[in-house]
């Protein structure tokens, strides 16, 4: 189903990983009216400009710290992708007042621009780091998800339906282990693990944005959809990688060595999705669970009906501790079929 087709939407963050991917798959595989991108790159922000001219497409120089100018912006639109954050866990750390300006206040901002404008869907991308979060960066996220989900339980009458959506690693995408190991190896090594029996969830960018709006059909208020993602061993990438591209480089696998550095401060063992007390609430869906709110909407009865249900009843918390890693032919082939051993 294409609930897309014919809408007007926003997509703040259009420069960043997943925005930019968003921009790519709504214009060219959902027929939108009219598609608006938002962001404070202004040099990335003019390359995504020339790429879509011609396009139903305009970008615009944006903060989400502004909410005047995210309010005129957002007028007559639709649908709202909220992609726009800091991400980065140190610098996050190192600029806590920072982080929470755009990853708390800028997510209240967007929804008040949405309502503002009578927006039909808000959907925000939220992150592993959520969960029982160690950081400044995941303690943002965490509170973004509970702003949307207070205002969707705010509502009276007409309103948007506003959702989150939770996803963990996006191999491939700015910041992430992929291109880190790459230069590694394209330098003779090191190859640098924090420990070898780390784990983490992984999707590719373009898997990651279609959930994202596939969600935007799926939501009903509220809820937090979470993406149920492959599991890997961060020492076996790093293998796989090595395995894979050190000859490219003009260098012997046996020759690039594997350095334990040790894990950085706030950063856990394994990725947790979805934890014990969100399991009580929770509905598995094909390829998501989605966790209705712990507090419901106090002016009106949302009902929690999606058509995949597999199970209202979980047990288990969503981490990757307890689920089963690819083995490393299983990597490879992700690795290939997602062109992440190509520059």
């Amino acid at each position: 189903m294409n609930n897309l087709k014919g809408k007007r939407v926003v997509v703040t963050g259009a420069c960043g990983t997943i925005g930019k991917e968003l921009v790519e798959q709504l214009l060219a595989n959902h027929e939108v009216e009219e598609l608006i991108g938002l962001d404070n790159n202004e040099s990335e922000l003019f390359h995504l400009d020339q790429k879509h001219l011609g396009d139903n497409a305009s970008f615009f120089l944006a903060d989400i710290r502004d909410r005047y100018k995210l309010t005129r912006k957002m007028k007559h639109m639709q649908v709202v992708f909220h992609t726009a954050a800091f991400k980065h866990v140190i610098l996050c750390e190192r600029s806590p007042f920072e982080a929470a300006q755009t990853n708390i206040t800028g997510v209240q901002n967007v929804i008040t621009a949405a309502m503002d404008n009578n927006a039909e869907r808000v959907i925000f991308t939220s992150s592993d780091k959520a969960v029982n979060p160690t950081n400044v960066m995941g303690t943002s996220k965490l509170m973004g998800e509970r702003l949307i989900a207070a205002a969707n339980s705010s509502l009276r009458g007409k309103g948007p339906v506003l959702s989150s959506t939770r996803f963990g690693n996006v191999l491939g995408s700015s910041g992430s282990v992929i291109p880190i190991f790459k230069k590694q190896i394209s330098q003779g090594g090191p190859v640098t693990l924090t420990d070898p029996e780390m784990t983490r969830f992984i999707m590719s960018i373009s898997e990651a944005v279609k959930l994202v709006i596939e969600s935007a059909d799926l939501a009903c208020g509220g809820e937090v959809f979470i993406t149920k993602m492959p599991i890997i061993r961060i020492q076996e990438l790093a293998e796989v990688m090595i395995e894979d591209l050190a000859g490219q480089y003009g260098y012997s696998p046996e020759k690039i060595q594997i350095e334990v550095i040790g894990a950085k401060p706030g950063e856990k063992m394994y990725e947790e999705l979805m934890n014990i007390e969100e399991t009580r609430r929770a509905i598995e869906l094909d390829r998501y669970f989605a966790v209705p709110p712990a507090f419901r909407s106090l002016y009106q009865n949302i009902n929690y009906e999606y058509s995949d249900i597999i199970s209202t009843e979980v047990t288990n918390p969503y981490n990757s501790s307890n689920e089963k890693p690819l083995n490393k032919e299983e990597i490879r082939a992700f690795l290939i079929k997602n062109k992440l051993l190509v520059d």
